[in-house]
């Protein structure tokens, strides 16, 4: 039996962890979300709603096993990892208060001469949904896109992470057992483990959307192979670029504050944010350089998350190095995939497109740029890749330069903040996390926030459909006491 092993950041020790799942068993899984998706898509939506909070409830009750089993693969480390459990349950709950207030059917019902017409969106099927790395509770196996989609009515097959396996099998026994206490439909929530089980996963005829968050290559070629199918699907893959942070001249004049929250914004989670800001863009002799270099020395090190992206880091950071400067490197931390942040001047020439400098390098390295003007700086942000996020610092809000600046980024990011660090992403209704590709692969769509169930749905139309045979969503009754236009 090949099994998925776990790994120690701290030392890079190996213990076993879970089997592969065979083709056998990815089609079990998957036929079980199949079978299950009829009453899932069906229920009440206060009947999912009752699911999903029995779930966060039992996040609640386990959080010290759980803190301790992801701590042991992921070196993050307790505070950070009780909070992010405790924000993973709190947007569980979120997710299943949007999913019974029913805003994503988006439901019309009209009546025009001779004909009666409605609309909503439906719930597509059975969702494959790969989490990440670097939050295993918020972006993990119960995450944002298992929340949203469950929240929909969508039977939900997750695969394991080969960063966090042991802890990814866990989770899925806790809501599958309080998801079965709660009288959910068996085969609501299934997982599957392995590189192979992934592809056979996507492949899987009954699965009809695929949720993504990870580096750009892997959501690369899982959009592509959807398309492949013979029926394809669509992909949301959330991937991340460099996201740019600018300082206006009349920012300048709060330079290390500005630096100090850069620093502290680019090594948060030793770097490992898809919102970390990559690469900052300052006035040239504003004393940026000498301000985020003082910021970065003190910051200590640490353990990246597996040894694959803290060899990526190395080689990154090599590359990214080759004709930059180097303005200070921290302690890094011993043994494992221990590593150290790194800030780096680049001349602004020098940033083109295909150049590593413009290439997203997972871990804590940031570039500074000093530009002559805001022409210049806002030349490079349009010759950047688009990216999830963009910031920047003014001189207040009397400050021109500071629209400018917006105009141009929210032509580039999915999401624009002004005096800020950009790592913070609210699970609330405005907040949007996606952007333009190559950040994610559908820019019209978010991963955080109540938009999120609507991934997951497929709009269709009833003309002259008898009452009785329409969605709930749509009945003269209205059974779900749902806001309806029209």
């Amino acid at each position: 039996m090949t099994i998925e092993l776990s790994h120690d950041p701290r030392t890079g020790a190996a213990v076993d962890g879970p089997p592969y799942t065979s083709p056998d068993g990815v089609d079990v899984h998957v036929k079980a979300a199949d079978a299950a998706f009829p009453a899932v898509s069906t229920a009440h939506p206060a009947e999912r709603r009752r699911w999903l909070d029995t779930v966060a409830d039992a996040l609640d009750d386990a959080v010290d096993e759980l803190v301790a089993l992801a701590d042991s693969e992921t070196a993050l480390g307790e505070v950070r990892l009780r909070g992010e459990l405790t924000r993973a349950a709190v947007n569980m709950r979120y997710y299943a208060a949007a999913g019974e207030a029913g805003d994503w059917l988006r439901p019309i019902v009209q009546t025009l001469p001779g004909v009666n017409l409605s609309r909503a969106n439906l719930p597509l099927g059975p969702v494959a949904v790969f989490g990440a790395s670097n939050f295993p509770f918020q972006f993990g196996v119960l995450g944002h896109d298992t929340c949203s989609a469950l929240a929909a009515g969508c039977p939900v097959v997750a695969k394991a992470h080969p960063a966090h396996p042991r802890l990814s099998v866990r989770l899925t026994e806790i809501a599958v057992d309080a998801l079965t206490r709660a009288g959910a439909p068996s085969g609501t929530l299934g997982l599957v483990v392995g590189f192979d089980a992934g592809t056979a996963l996507v492949d899987h005829p009954a699965i009809t959307a695929v949720a993504f968050t990870g580096s750009l290559r892997g959501g690369q070629a899982i959009v592509e192979q959807a398309r492949r199918r013979s029926r394809p699907i669509p992909v949301y893959a959330e991937m991340g670029t460099v996201n740019p942070v600018v300082v206006t001249p009349a920012g300048v004049a709060r330079m290390a504050a500005i630096a100090e929250e850069f620093a502290a914004s680019f090594t948060l989670g030793v770097g490992q944010y898809c919102t970390k800001p990559g690469l900052l863009l300052a006035p040239r002799g504003s004393g940026v350089t000498e301000a985020v270099a003082a910021s970065v020395r003190d910051r200590q090190g640490a353990w990246l998350l597996t040894d694959g992206i803290a060899t990526a880091y190395r080689s990154g950071t090599a590359a990214m190095a080759d004709g930059a400067e180097l303005l200070a490197e921290g302690p890094s931390a011993v043994g494992g995939y221990g590593v150290g942040p790194v800030a780096l001047r680049v001349d602004p020439d020098r940033l083109q497109p295909g150049s590593s400098w413009l290439e997203e390098c997972f871990g804590p390295v940031a570039l500074v740029a000093e530009c002559d003007d805001l022409d210049e700086v806002l030349d490079v942000v349009r010759r950047m890749q688009p990216s999830l996020t963009g910031a920047v610092y003014g001189g207040g809000a009397d400050d021109p330069d500071v629209a400018r600046v917006v105009a141009v980024l929210a032509g580039q990011v999915g999401r624009v903040v002004v005096d800020g660090a950009p790592t913070g992403v609210a699970c609330v209704d405005a907040m949007h996390h996606g952007g333009p590709w190559p950040s994610t692969s559908e820019p019209g769509t978010t991963s955080v926030g109540a938009r999120a169930l609507e991934r997951f749905t497929r709009p269709v139309a009833f003309q002259n459909v008898p009452d009785a045979a329409l969605p709930p969503a749509l009945q003269q009754a209205n059974p779900w006491n749902l806001r309806r236009d029209g």
